[in-house]
């Protein structure tokens, strides 16, 4: 029996995603990170460094680098964002870590999501980005056997992110 052709638009239960996918971050000027979708997270992660808490306005917030490129140190952008919660947080490895948690607007296949991201150092990870269930809940149905079910960044950006440059 032949399997049925892959639908993005499953019925009313959500968009059909790769176990990885191409991420923009548009209100923090990130149009593109290569993200993993990850079911077992509850949470999302981004990979920040410098982190830095501050207050603003009698808030607490906190200002963090992110790379977007695995590879490369382009395209490095500062990020501030008020802080939604400190949380422990345990690695795959099992180790527990406070972390803070703040809220960012992603988009994904075309669709704008609001997830709380911890802020963690990803650097020797695969992908700077995780994207956890809270984010992918309702929304998203994810296929662990596709990859980039909404396309591929285009080809200059795919190579920042493996540290080549453009030819």
């Amino acid at each position: 029996m032949a399997e049925p052709p892959h639908s993005n638009t499953p019925s009313g239960s959500g968009t059909l995603a790769g176990w990885r996918e191409w991420v923009q971050l548009p209100q923090h000027d990130i149009p593109w990170i290569k993200a993993k979708l990850d079911t077992g997270a509850r949470t999302s992660a981004i990979h920040a460094y410098d982190i830095e808490p501050f207050e603003r306005d009698g808030t607490d917030w906190v200002r963090f680098r992110v790379r977007p490129w695995q590879e490369s140190t382009e395209d490095e952008v500062t990020v501030e964002c008020p802080v939604h919660d400190v949380r422990s947080i345990r690695s795959s490895s099992g180790h527990v870590q406070e972390r803070y948690v703040v809220k960012m607007r992603l988009e994904l296949l075309g669709r704008r999501v609001t997830a709380e991201v911890t802020l963690s150092d990803r650097d020797q990870m695969g992908f700077r980005m995780l994207i956890g269930r809270q984010a992918l809940r309702r929304r998203f149905l994810v296929d662990a056997g596709s990859s980039f079910l909404g396309g591929r960044a285009p080809r200059p950006v795919r190579r920042r992110n493996r540290g080549r440059t453009a030819e």
